[in-house]
């Protein structure tokens, strides 16, 4: 879910974004009809400097039983630890990526399974905020791979990658399965795959291509498909999943 305030909104390659309804009823909806963890980013909280929404983290915490991660605006470890205490399982960090430091400190400090890196790429590219800076390595030239990200954070201690492909987000025509399969072959820690779900069938290539969880947004959204029924078709293809 990404969200603008206290709207979901929705876009196509992080560009054209729009309002489609209320963040917290919708965090309701997808929760009651059986999705296993509920993703909530705040797209302008980092832009606007005005750091995580709390107060949405708590309210939705009271009601929903559903884990929840929640990122945006992230910037220190006492945002993070609000984040925590006010409900949130995971916090999702992406452009503070870039601090070994602070990455370093918050897993020792909250633990891994604690820490999600958030990685948007375009291509073979890291793109920071939403696809507004090209990542680069130590000298400057040559743009970061994700894989090569990916593994730097995996060392840093992060529990999980958040992998979105920013041409394919939106756009629900399939996962990029050949940056999926790379990346999750390398790593030992979970993938969580983002970017063009439409049909249970991209979430089952993902999944086959080595995602560990599959992030759906526009599907649930402008489709009929629930996370029951994507659920109910894993399961008829020998995939684990919860069912309730």
């Amino acid at each position: 879910m990404l969200v603008k305030g206290t709207q979901l909104v929705k876009g196509k390659q992080f560009n054209s974004w729009r309002s489609i309804g209320h963040a917290a009823q919708a965090a309701q909806i997808h929760a009651s009809r059986g999705v296993d963890e509920l993703c909530i980013l705040d797209i302008t909280a980092t832009k606007k400097g005005t750091g995580p929404d709390i107060e949405l983290c708590k309210m939705l915490s009271q009601w929903c039983f559903t884990p929840l991660t929640v990122g945006g605006g992230v910037r220190s470890i006492n945002d993070i630890s609000n984040l925590l205490g006010a409900g949130a399982d995971k916090v999702a960090i992406g452009s503070m990526l870039g601090d070994s430091e602070f990455i370093s400190e918050s897993t020792a400090r909250f633990g891994s399974q604690a820490i999600v890196a958030s990685i948007d790429y375009r291509g073979f590219c890291v793109e920071n905020g939403h696809g507004r800076v090209t990542m680069a390595h130590d000298d400057g030239d040559c743009p970061m791979h994700p894989l090569s990200w990916a593994s730097h954070l995996e060392d840093l201690g992060v529990g999980e990658i958040l992998l979105t492909c920013i041409d394919r987000e939106g756009m629900m025509d399939g996962f990029d399965l050949d940056m999926i399969r790379l990346v999750s072959s390398e790593l030992k820690i979970p993938i969580i795959a983002h970017g063009g779900c439409g049909t249970p069938q991209h979430a089952l290539e993902a999944i086959e291509a080595g995602a560990s969880a599959v992030a759906i947004g526009s599907m649930f959204c402008f489709t009929d498909e629930t996370p029951r029924s994507v659920a109910e078709y894993l399961n008829e293809h020998n995939q684990e999943v919860r069912l309730i």
